[in-house]
């Protein structure tokens, strides 16, 4: 009886496909995330309010600086303040800070909040610990194989002696033209 290798190459296609798609929705959604990093915190959101007070003729007490906050809705987060300069109020908060002005009343609220979803993702494509890069690792040979065996499942004016060896041809020129263009 001869070896079905189209039959194993579409099983082994099809399990490994089914086992690690939740990796590639995690590497996918993080990645697209690590990419921007440089336009939004994939990990963080931050807050930030402005704010405007009356000048401080002395310095606020503790209850002066809690009944402000009140105003911004960040009463619940107050943790202690204290005064860096004569000038200024800092004022530290759960999970940010806000620093006043006490002679102009100027100043501002800056929060950081975790960002849900793509904040565990990231930590998972950072490779947190070794068991988790052996299991990286054993994924990245995973796409190998899916994208070996992929390519090799449709036949005739599909398959990869057809129209499948342009569009591979093609996935290959495009990152080689990048990594012409930005290292040579």
């Amino acid at each position: 009886m001869a070896f079905k290798w189209r039959k194993w190459n579409r099983v082994i296609h099809r399990d490994f496909g089914y086992l690690f798609f939740g990796m590639t929705i995690i590497y996918a959604l993080s990645g697209i995330a690590i990419n921007h990093r440089n336009d939004w915190n994939p990990n963080y959101i931050i807050i930030e309010k402005t704010i405007t007070e009356s000048p401080f003729f002395e310095k606020p007490s503790k209850q002066d600086v809690l009944n402000m906050l009140e105003k911004y809705g960040v009463d619940g987060d107050y943790r202690k303040h204290y005064f860096p300069s004569p000038e200024t109020l800092k004022i530290f908060l759960t999970g940010g800070t806000a620093i006043i002005n006490i002679e102009t009343g100027k100043g501002y609220i800056e929060l950081t909040k975790r960002r849900s979803v793509f904040r565990e993702m990231n930590y998972l494509h950072y490779n947190p610990s070794k068991y988790w890069t052996w299991f990286s690792d054993i994924f990245a040979g995973a796409l190998m194989l899916l994208a070996l065996s992929g390519i090799l499942i449709p036949r005739g004016g599909d398959g990869i002696t057809a129209r499948g060896a342009w569009l591979t041809l093609l996935g290959i020129t495009i990152p080689m033209f990048f990594i012409i263009y930005y290292l040579y």
